[in-house]
């Protein structure tokens, strides 16, 4: 990777922070009023860590959100977004420039208006649980996260890649943030448990116009939608729940795409149980709010054909790197199915080359995966730049598949091929990187792109063929002769996928004999 590059791929792992999840802070605090108390772990400059109220996420030594877990982290930033949308949002992009600068006293102001609706814990509503008291029995803290254990999987001992009984309490403050996370990001969790806004495990796309160690109200500001302020009545928890327990009882967004709500969605029915110093057990009903047609601003979507219902778009388990950007990162002219996060579409307006923060719950139904966490690099490019952009990506993804076929005689199919046509990939990261930069000044990229695919195919297809090629039969070697020889067909335009290669390039298809002696 080169030296001061934006892009580069995090991976987590959720478990190492388990042992710190229990003990962070906090113990002091009775009832918790999230917008006036100190509560949101941060990292500052110089390495400290000190504990915030949301307003001053607008100081300047304020870096970055410091929950122990990944997942924590990227719902808090979601939170704060939301938090300064529902106060104070810019009205248009001259005022989003204008107030650029942080302005903590202003910010405080503004969000101290809604502080009676965020109290925690006591009487009256309650953030993110039902108006009123919900009766049956607690359930453990465990199942506010989405790599925990549910009772039947823990029962059945078949908790492999979730986790049963690892928390028995909760500070106040953690219980807050895992309360927003799984109201955010709600997985499928059987009758009558609704997924989120956004369904399990959503993708979530933040803009960072900043350096990596820059403030955290940068990052914060470059994401918040153009609009208004909220009423405090807005927030779900203000009013009783819509029970979905018919199917006319849906809520759609009142006015336009979204509101304060698309931040604060309440799918589940919860009620939080504590001792009076932590959170103990959770009590929840079936049937909370059904979401439909809601965009959230931060997420991207696709629809299956043109005129039909848009859908959120939800991570796949695995590395994200540039073969994913389609529709998330880079957008086809043409392309009507697909839509990058309003933030990102909204920063075309306000700025210009950035990183982007990718993140989500990788789902298997109600089954947990791999949390994706990457950064990626954003350029502001020209339309044509950026039809040159998702060409290059449409050409690798013709290439991977037609090494992926040229391994059949190699490689038995299913996993093994896939896993090959994945090293592609992540094999040409870096090259692909230096081709951006090649499409972003003008440059033309396209032959030595496809070069690149060329050699890198190849490498992979003779690394795998050639050892061992003398002790094979006959029939074997002339099989796999012939699926060299197609490999490198396609990458002189020729066949299914070298079609796809070259349309996706511009590049001219080759003239086949019959039309050459037509």
């Amino acid at each position: 990777m080169k030296k001061g590059s934006p892009y580069a791929i995090f991976s987590f792992t959720l478990l190492e922070a388990d042992a710190r999840l229990t003990s962070v802070f906090c113990g002091g605090i009775d009832l918790l009023n999230l917008i006036e108390d100190p509560w949101i772990p941060v990292r500052c400059v110089h390495g400290f860590r000190r504990v915030i109220a949301p307003w001053q996420m607008a100081d300047p030594d304020v870096i970055a959100p410091d929950w122990p877990r990944a997942d924590l982290n990227i719902a808090c930033l979601e939170m704060l977004i939301g938090l300064v949308f529902m106060a104070d949002p810019p009205s248009g992009l001259a005022e989003w420039q204008m107030r650029c600068a942080p302005d903590r006293e202003r910010l405080r102001a503004r969000l101290s208006d809604y502080a009676p609706a965020f109290n925690l814990l006591g009487d009256g509503p309650l953030f993110l649980q039902d108006l009123d008291p919900l009766a049956g029995d607690a359930s453990p803290v465990d199942m506010l996260f989405i790599d925990s254990a549910g009772a039947n999987t823990a029962k059945n001992n078949a908790d492999v890649m979730v986790h049963r009984d690892r928390y028995g309490v909760l500070d106040l403050p953690m219980a807050a943030m895992a309360l927003y996370t799984f109201q955010a990001f709600a997985p499928s969790g059987g009758a009558g448990n609704r997924t989120s806004m956004r369904g399990g495990g959503p993708l979530v796309t933040l803009v960072e116009p900043r350096t990596k160690d820059g403030p955290l109200w940068g990052l914060v500001w470059a994401n918040v939608p153009n609009g208004a302020p909220a009423a405090v009545e807005d927030l779900p928890w203000m009013r009783p729940t819509l029970v979905s327990d018919g199917a006319d009882k849906i809520r759609t967004p009142p006015d336009g795409l979204f509101d304060v709500e698309a931040f604060f969605g309440m799918p589940r029915r919860l009620r939080l149980v504590t001792d009076g110093v932590s959170m103990t057990g959770v009590v929840q009903r079936p049937y909370g709010t059904n979401y439909a047609g809601w965009k959230h601003p931060l997420s991207p979507y696709y629809r299956l054909k043109e005129g039909a219902e848009w859908l959120p778009k939800h991570p796949r388990a695995g590395r994200f790197g540039f073969r994913n950007w389609l529709g998330i990162v880079a957008q086809a002219r043409d392309d009507a199915l697909s839509e990058r996060a309003l933030c990102l579409r909204q920063w075309n307006d306000r700025g210009g080359d950035v990183s982007l923060i990718v993140a989500g719950w990788a789902m298997d139904n109600m089954k947990p995966r791999d949390f994706v966490l990457s950064v990626q690099p954003f350029h502001d490019l020209s339309i044509d730049a950026e039809d040159k952009l998702v060409g290059l990506i449409k050409a690798a993804e013709a290439a991977g598949i037609a090494l992926r076929g040229a391994l059949e005689p190699v490689l038995a199919a299913g996993e093994a091929r896939e896993a090959e046509r994945e090293r592609f990939f992540r094999e040409l990261e870096l090259r692909f990187i230096d081709r951006l930069e090649m499409v972003k000044s003008g440059e033309d990229a396209v032959a030595v792109w496809l070069d690149d695919l060329r050699k890198q195919a190849f490498k992979q297809f003779d690394a795998l063929s050639v050892p061992g090629l003398g002790l094979r039969d006959t029939a074997n070697i002339k099989t796999i002769v012939e699926a060299r020889k197609f490999l490198g067909l396609a990458f002189a335009g020729y066949g299914k996928q070298g079609q796809a290669i070259f349309t996706a390039l511009g590049l001219e298809l080759p003239v086949r004999k019959k039309e050459k002696a037509a």
